[in-house]
């Protein structure tokens, strides 16, 4: 007798419709699973006979052969046991065979027939749902998370006796309504008005949200640089609800997901110790798995402490930076994760923190040049903005006196972030910091006195082309916040002050 029942294997953020046929027949007695299977995944027979008998049904002594089609697709992990063992009971003659038609089941089973959670249903019930099937069975701890996808009936299951219950006594199986989105702008307990001074940054900060722009934050210890960082998802708009699936997707697979909630309603933010292994910042491992810059997808990633980092690691970011995707390739397939994120770093400017002040730092040049030298021309010129936290007096600190809220700021970003998505509506892009060279000339032209005062800028500097390009977008987010079709020579002006704040650290008078 053969029955087919179905489930998803994950593969990167996205998942592939997966068949469970089972045969059953008379024979020598033996349950054999074939596939492409992972060790956890060829353990399922031992869990889907174990658990099929401790619920009170009978397992004959058969010739059983389970596959999981297709067998060019490796499939990982546990959630197929609970398709397995559904096919097995319609072939045993438990359930009617009917349950099985345009119906997908997801789940891992204990040994006392109790179905748990899995990762990644989120992207597998997206699978079921792009190949036309109805019904979606899923563990009742993964309903919240599988109700996100409109267009598929999600019916949570706690056990495989009331699974048979449901399909051959009527029985009742709870089933999910879809989860009401609410905007969240961002936590509420991080706000920019606790930051005393620091317009610069605080400028910085804002120019480099609107327009989704990396950032460096230089200066000495405890000037307030992770106070700040730590403040950016205040300013940052709230999620959309497409981004909040898609941001939801990577995290399901991750295993990071909230139960609780069934979806991320807060913009990320990553800030990983610079002891972080190239794997773990950018993703993979044996079985490929999202790392920290697509968790941090539609978010912040913070590198604090950025020479701290080892170089190797650090170099790992350059293509995710320019792409914004992570592309991965192992012996079983190539995995695609998606990485639109925001980079804010964070340094001292040498080994003490207190660089160019010689009254304070006692570092040598040498000194200086070795701890500078940890961050490669190359990724630096891949950071939009460069600012420098200044250290406060006494005065400043005694006054307390409080700068703009996040609301306030994030009014402007918000207002900003408008006109983006009216001026790129036909294009491929969101943000002024994900223009490509070709869209830069577009969209980001120049009047002659602008082009002059760049032009001796470039000179002066040695910019690359990938500088002047970053100059050119950051002065185009400046004049949208400011409501200006046209850049300016006033935005220009400001854009190269941020590109010569990293001049004065990595500048002749370290290297020479």
């Amino acid at each position: 007798m053969y029955y087919e029942s179905y489930c998803a294997a994950i593969q990167g953020v996205d998942a592939n419709l997966i068949s469970v046929e089972v045969d059953v027949s008379d024979g020598l007695p033996m349950f054999s699973l074939v596939g492409l299977l992972s060790s956890e995944t060829k353990e399922a027979k031992d869990r889907v006979r174990i658990s099929i008998r401790n619920s009170g049904y009978r397992f004959p002594t058969k010739h059983i052969t389970v596959n999981l089609a297709p067998a060019d697709i490796r499939k990982e992990g546990t959630a197929f046991d609970l398709a397995m063992a559904v096919a097995l009971l319609v072939a045993f003659g438990q359930i009617p065979a009917s349950c099985l038609q345009e119906t997908m089941f997801i789940g891992e089973l204990g040994l006392d027939g109790a179905v748990k959670r899995v990762n990644g249903v989120l992207a597998m019930v997206y699978a079921g749902k792009k190949h036309g099937l109805k019904t979606c069975m899923v563990p009742e701890e993964n309903m919240k998370e599988a109700a996100l996808v409109s267009g598929i009936e999600v019916i949570g299951v706690k056990n495989l006796n009331t699974l048979v219950a449901y399909f051959v006594e009527n029985g009742q199986l709870p089933k999910a309504e879809t989860p009401e989105f609410t905007l969240a702008p961002g936590k509420e307990k991080y706000d920019f008005s606790d930051v005393i001074g620091q317009s610069m940054m605080k400028r910085a900060l804002e120019i480099a949200v609107a327009g989704m722009h990396n950032v460096m934050m230089i200066g000495s210890p405890g000037a307030g640089k992770t106070m700040l960082a730590k403040r950016i998802p205040s300013i940052m708009p709230a999620l959309t609800f497409e981004e909040s699936l898609e941001i939801s997707k990577i995290y399901s697979i991750a295993g990071l997901l909230d139960g609780e909630g069934g979806f991320m309603q807060e913009r990320p933010f990553r800030s990983p110790h610079h002891s972080i292994t190239a794997t773990a910042l950018v993703g993979g491992g044996r079985h490929a798995k999202p790392g920290e810059i697509s968790l941090a997808d539609g978010g912040v990633l913070f590198l604090d402490e950025l020479p701290e980092f080892h170089g190797h690691t650090l170099e790992m970011l350059r293509q995710p930076l320019e792409e914004h995707k992570i592309t991965i390739s192992r012996m079983h397939g190539t995995y695609t994760f998606p990485a639109k994120f925001m980079l804010v770093a964070a340094m001292n400017p040498c080994k003490c923190g207190f660089y160019p002040n010689r009254n304070k730092c006692h570092c040598s040049e040498q000194q200086v040049r070795k701890y500078l030298g940890k961050i490669s021309r190359p990724l630096l010129d891949r950071i939009d903005l460069c600012a420098e936290a200044t250290e406060l007096s006494f005065l400043d600190m005694s006054e307390g006196k409080k700068g703009e809220t996040s609301a306030e700021i994030r009014a402007r970003v918000e207002r900003a972030r408008k006109l983006q998505a009216e001026r790129y509506r036909e294009e491929s892009v969101w943000y002024n910091g994900e223009l490509s060279a070709n869209q830069v000339e577009r969209f980001c032209g120049i009047d002659e006195d602008s082009k002059q005062l760049l032009g001796q800028v470039f000179q002066k500097y040695e910019m690359s082309t990938r500088s002047y390009h970053r100059v050119l977008k950051v002065a185009r987010t400046i004049a949208d916040l400011e409501g200006e079709e046209q850049i300016q020579k006033k935005h220009i002006s400001e854009a190269i002050c941020y590109r010569g704040m990293d001049k004065k650290y990595w500048g002749a008078n370290i290297w020479s």
